[in-house]
């Protein structure tokens, strides 16, 4: 099973978004903040990051940005330059013919659900930055290369290949950083979790079979340690006792169930390891402050307030 994609799965709410931008000095660019995560590739060239937080950062060519939380923030050739707004329709390609240096751009977000975050996102720090170093993360230095590549060539295809490889771009972001915490050294919290073997398997095996009436004692044996080891270890790194994230992820595949499928309440809740449907709802309802059911229809119906979801149920 693959933790990442899992957690990714969990929050994707729609398809990425991006803009290749194609820029000469002077030019400075603002972004408002999204509902998601910001991301920016520097395909050719060099500029400057002016995050809304901290001091600016100088990206090189090859260099990707990950902005967990969709801050808003800048872009420039010159932390001195001042910003113009993006276009908020994010076009498919923008252009700024100055008279300097060319930098050319992929600008882009990933449509996330924040309100629900996976935990192993909350790991990231605000800015994730990885610069290009040779020999690092040759997944990632591919898709930059490959990013570049169809966006310079506009090759038959490109209109499917280039969305994919930006959806690939955001795994191989996430793989690229995770490493790097365990590299150096500072490896805590998620980073730790799935570089330990027997964390990694406890919750291989909670992924692969969510439903099944798991206890920590089984899952300590997945994991080859006794109870309270593995109860403390689990713990110490995932950030919740086993049986808590169990259940969470539980309820984070039914509200994906609920969302995506017209399954009965019934279905996704056997699915998800519950025989009886009032207790699914039961635990629903704690997760998520409302029932199943209402969760469903006012997803459906956005605009609709509860008192008005409730009238419209009564009718």
């Amino acid at each position: 099973m693959d933790l990442l994609g899992d957690a990714i799965a969990a929050m994707r709410v729609g398809m990425a978004g991006s803009t290749r931008t194609d820029l000469r000095a002077p030019w400075g660019l603002r972004f408002d903040k999204v509902a998601g995560a910001g991301f920016h590739v520097v395909l050719q060239g060099s500029c400057w990051l002016l995050p809304s937080e901290g001091a600016p950062i100088a990206l090189g060519p090859g260099d990707v940005v990950l902005l967990r939380s969709g801050r808003g923030h800048g872009l420039a050739d010159d932390p001195a330059t001042p910003l113009a707004a993006f276009p908020s329709a994010r076009p498919v390609e923008l252009q700024h013919d100055g008279s300097g240096a060319r930098t050319v751009l992929l600008c882009g977000a990933y449509h996330l659900d924040l309100a629900r975050p996976h935990p192993l996102l909350r790991d990231l720090p605000d800015v994730v930055h990885l610069p290009t170093r040779l020999g690092h993360h040759a997944s990632l230095r591919a898709a930059v290369d490959l990013l570049g590549s169809e966006l310079d060539t506009a090759s038959p295809g490109a209109g499917a290949g280039v969305p994919a490889l930006v959806d690939l771009l955001l795994l191989y972001i996430l793989r690229a950083w995770f490493e790097d915490r365990a590299a150096d050294g500072h490896a805590t919290g998620w980073a730790a979790a799935l570089r330990d073997p027997s964390i990694r398997a406890a919750l291989d095996a909670i992924h692969r079979d969510p439903g099944r009436p798991w206890t920590i004692a089984e899952l300590g044996d997945r994991a080859g340690l006794s109870r309270a080891a593995f109860a403390r270890r689990f713990s110490a790194a995932v950030g919740r006792p086993p049986l808590a994230y169990l259940t969470w992820w539980r309820m984070t595949i039914a509200a994906r169930q609920l969302l995506d499928t017209d399954a009965r309440l019934g279905t996704v809740a056997a699915r998800v390891g519950y025989t009886s449907e009032f207790a699914f709802a039961r635990a629903f309802k704690r997760e998520f402050a409302t029932a199943p059911g209402r969760y469903r229809y006012l997803a459906g119906n956005p605009n609709t307030t509860p008192d008005r979801a409730a009238s419209s149920r009564e009718a």
